[in-house]
């Protein structure tokens, strides 16, 4: 039985969305259970209203919450007995294999390293959003915003992670990946990105194609997108950019006059699946890769489908083994980029 632990307390509706997300996947997966952290009424009166096996929930009662606002690394560590820390630490403690959240992207991102801790091996953990392509399939983005500046190896290890993930919950074999840069030739870039597209090409257990640009990443023909946190969050923010301003622009478009909107009737069926096809809900949060743990942080606005939709991710990911698919990977990797090092220090 595979265990999620839920932030019930974190995120704009929380605890409606979080409870009712959080039993619409239990309904779905009979191999998992929950354990729902937050306040005990609140969660209860909420519980009260859904139909779901009962044996397989946990409540543990908190009293305090992070909110948005506040300043992560103060919040966590005097915030003890908050729905995030508590449920970081039952993760910590083996008591749950997964962790789901939709608090402050901060809060999350210092309470993972500070009360999780890293995964042996990796350099910098990585935020991994999976963002809409023209094939439907969705490109992995690693880093989106948690590391502002990086070093050459912390975007190889960014890489690894992003494809054991990209193995582990989407099956996919050998996940194609491209360095986010301002050209695809070798020498372009400056020189992290320079030195780190030279060592992504020497890395055996990637299928690294190169570098690519930014139009790149929703056409489909990369699996993974490596790109240090500050490019990675400029380009994460103009996709959602775009895709709002498509959206407003044919609402306009078709509301001009009666003409217009007699047209939308017959292309209302399309309009649908662009929609569809752009929903950032329906593709899930962003994985933090690079702990000892699974954590997938939820949109802080997200409802309860697309909540539900986030513990799946979870749920893939345990299922795939990918912290095992990551492990093995990086330990190759780090001992073949350790290896030139040690020929060099005993010239």
């Amino acid at each position: 039985m595979i265990r999620i632990v839920i932030d019930a307390m974190g995120g704009d509706y929380a605890p409606d969305e979080q409870v009712k997300g959080s039993i619409l996947a239990l309904n779905e997966n009979p191999d998992m259970s929950l354990i729902l952290v937050g306040d005990e009424l609140q969660i209860n009166a909420v519980l009260q209203t859904l139909t779901y096996d009962k044996s397989r929930v946990e409540v543990v009662h908190t009293t305090e919450v992070i909110g948005m606002e506040e300043i992560p690394t103060k919040a966590v560590k005097t915030k003890k007995d908050s729905s995030l820390v508590v449920a970081c630490n039952l993760l910590k403690e083996d008591k749950a294999d997964a962790l789901v959240c939709s608090a402050s992207t901060g809060a999350v991102l210092t309470a993972g390293v500070l009360k999780i801790g890293r995964l042996k091996g990796v350099s910098r953990p990585a935020l991994c959003p999976l963002i809409p392509n023209l094939k439907g399939t969705g490109t992995l983005l690693c880093d989106c915003g948690a590391n502002l500046e990086c070093k050459p190896l912390h975007l190889v290890h960014f890489g690894i992670m992003a494809s054991a993930y990209a193995q582990a919950a989407y099956g996919i074999e050998s996940p194609v990946c491209g360095l986010l840069n301002n050209g695809t030739e070798d020498h372009k870039g400056d020189q992290v990105h320079q030195e780190a597209h030279a060592m992504l090409k020497k890395t055996d257990c990637l299928n690294y194609k190169g570098n690519i640009e930014g139009r790149d990443i929703m056409l489909g023909e990369i699996d993974v997108t490596i790109a240090d946190g500050y490019t990675g969050n400029i380009a994460l923010k103009s996709v959602e950019g775009c895709g709002k301003a498509v959206s407003t622009i044919m609402k306009k478009q078709f509301k001009r006059n009666l003409f217009t909107k007699l047209r939308y009737l017959f292309v209302k069926d399309i309009i649908g699946n662009i929609r569809k096809n752009l929903d950032y809900e329906k593709l899930g949060g962003a994985m933090f890769l690079g702990l000892q743990k699974t954590v997938v942080k939820v949109h802080g606005n997200a409802k309860a489908k697309g909540f539900a939709i986030c513990i799946n991710q979870a749920l893939n990911a345990v299922r795939g083994d990918m912290l095992g698919k990551m492990k093995t990977m990086l330990d190759k990797v780090n001992l073949e980029l350790a290896a030139p090092a040690a020929e060099e220090k005993s010239e």
